[in-house]
């Protein structure tokens, strides 16, 4: 494709293209639309994913959905379960008194989480096209022109990768994706057993206690979700893109070819002497444990996010969540370069603050995987981390790590919270997370001495001194994360500013 494109005018019908619709680019279409955005989202399959995979949203994702008013649409479809027992599958209770309205995990089928996102962001004005794929794009200083694989083109201001762990758009884009490449393999799955639940129960606890990556556990209605890895495999193994969006697009499936029920039983009369009697499966996946991180999030005009940015094996179950929390995050940012009111290093803040994320998480996966080896060392490892974690302190620190409620962005100097997320607060006008449905800034105000005259488009103002915060007055970003402390107003018009621009007189 040549490189001189036409200038973007506002006859051009789209802000935003994003590439790819799972989790990612559904959440994010959202994001952009709460802010007016011209969102278009292509999709390379022509129909949503079928097969009935249980997926789990962690405490901070749930935070999120609070955040936009899906939480009580997404627990209608799912399942709470204890928050515990996620690391290394290391099955210790979570500790009690997490700083959340929301510790649990709740387990959902993946096809409902996609439909629900993708649902919310076609009511927000979305557009979203199934069955076309982006096959090249070249961006100049005005714009990105796409060119799907039928040959037609499209243009829009910025473009967004969201396409998986196989991401056309950053191979495209020229981005290193360093890491290491897949050692093992795992199936993984839903079917019925042709056994009773006490001798499938009783077996698959006798496994997993020298080996954690193997799970056979019952769904209800005769369905179990069988957890097996592959042994006497080949040394190398191909790259498998594992996560949420590698899975929407086909990407979990070694070399093109779905394992079958045969492979099934074959596994699992290698780990565990006996095939369970399985049949009649609901779907089958087969898992690599690749791990790789996007060298940039971002080139010009053209950004990643979700597996696209990053891929790890799903120990601890936190792709998905990672993928949406990129969207969140990126959103609100993208939406205020497009209407002009962004800091001129407002976009920059995506990778600096998600990459270093993805970075820990990537390197917890790591941890997690050498502690289901089944080897003296690791196991030996285990046994001892199994011990620690009966002190309150390491379990805690470990549940908000997978969790992600730990994160703390660099917002330099200043308390604690600066940089954290804001639990959700009973107010007196309500619960903290319902008034942040719209996606906007929020100034939290126990002196009602403040103002964000200027701001006041961009940024709501609540006035409540019975607040139950240990600070005179924080400022929220519409991601939740607490941008700024304090009670003096000039101080807030430089952070209002650094965070929304400058203000409108």
């Amino acid at each position: 494709m040549t490189s001189h494109s036409p200038r973007h005018t506002d006859a051009d019908p789209y802000d935003v293209i994003i590439a790819g619709c799972g989790p990612t680019g559904a959440t994010l279409a959202a994001e952009l639309r709460l802010h007016g955005v011209r969102v278009l989202v292509l999709e390379k399959e022509t129909e949503p994913v079928s097969f009935v995979r249980i997926v789990g949203l962690h405490i901070r994702s749930l935070e999120l959905m609070a955040m936009r008013g899906l939480l009580d649409r997404m627990r209608e479809h799912g399942r709470r379960r204890p928050a515990g027992g996620f690391f290394a599958a290391i099955a210790k209770p979570a500790p009690a008194g997490l700083d959340t309205a929301h510790a649990y995990l709740l387990g959902i089928p993946q096809p409902v989480v996609v439909g629900l996102l993708e649902e919310h962001a076609i009511q927000q004005g979305a557009q979203v096209r199934r069955g076309r794929a982006v096959a090249a794009f070249a961006q100049d200083s005005h714009g990105v022109t796409v060119e799907l694989a039928d040959g037609q083109q499209l243009r829009a201001r910025y473009l967004v990768g969201c396409d998986g762990g196989r991401s056309t758009v950053r191979k495209r884009l020229g981005v290193g994706f360093p890491g290491e490449p897949s050692r093992a393999e795992t199936l993984m799955g839903e079917m019925e057993v042709g056994v009773s639940q006490e001798e499938a129960t009783a077996k698959a606890a006798e496994i997993h206690e020298t080996d954690s990556t193997f799970s056979l556990r019952p769904f209800g209605g005769g369905v179990y979700r069988v957890v097996v890895p592959v042994v006497h495999h080949a040394t190398a193994v191909p790259d498998v893109a594992v996560g949420p969006d590698a899975l929407h697009a086909g990407g979990n499936e070694r070399a093109g070819r779905p394992p079958t029920l045969d492979d099934f039983k074959q596994q699992l009369r290698a780990v565990a002497g006996t095939d369970f009697g399985v049949h009649s499966p609901r779907w089958m996946s087969r898992f690599g444990d690749a791990t790789r991180l996007a060298e940039r999030y971002r080139v010009g005009r053209v950004l990643l996010a979700g597996d696209a940015a990053h891929i790890h094996p799903p120990a601890g179950g936190q792709g998905l969540n990672l993928g949406v929390q990129d969207a969140f995050n990126l959103g609100w940012k993208l939406a205020a370069q497009i209407r002009g009111r962004a800091p001129d290093t407002l976009l920059d803040t995506y990778q600096t603050e998600r990459r270093p994320v993805a970075e820990a998480v990537l390197d917890n996966t790591r941890a997690q995987r050498e502690l289901t080896s089944t080897e003296p060392g690791p196991q030996a490892v285990r046994r001892l981390l199994t011990e620690l974690m009966d002190i309150d302190e390491v379990n805690r620190r470990l549940i908000e790590k997978i969790t992600a409620i730990d994160i703390r962005y660099d917002f330099g100097a200043g308390p604690d919270l600066l940089g954290r997320r804001l639990r959700d607060l009973d107010l007196a006008q309500g619960r903290l997370y319902d008034l942040l449905h719209r996606g906007r800034g929020l100034l939290l105000d126990r002196t009602a001495g403040l103002s964000v005259d200027g701001w006041s488009d961009r940024v709501d103002h609540l006035t409540d001194p019975t607040a139950p915060l240990d600070v005179p007055c924080v400022l929220m970003r519409p991601d939740g994360y607490v941008a700024w402390i304090g009670d003096e107003q000039q101080d807030l018009d430089d952070h209002l500013a650094r965070w929304f621009g400058e203000p409108v007189s």
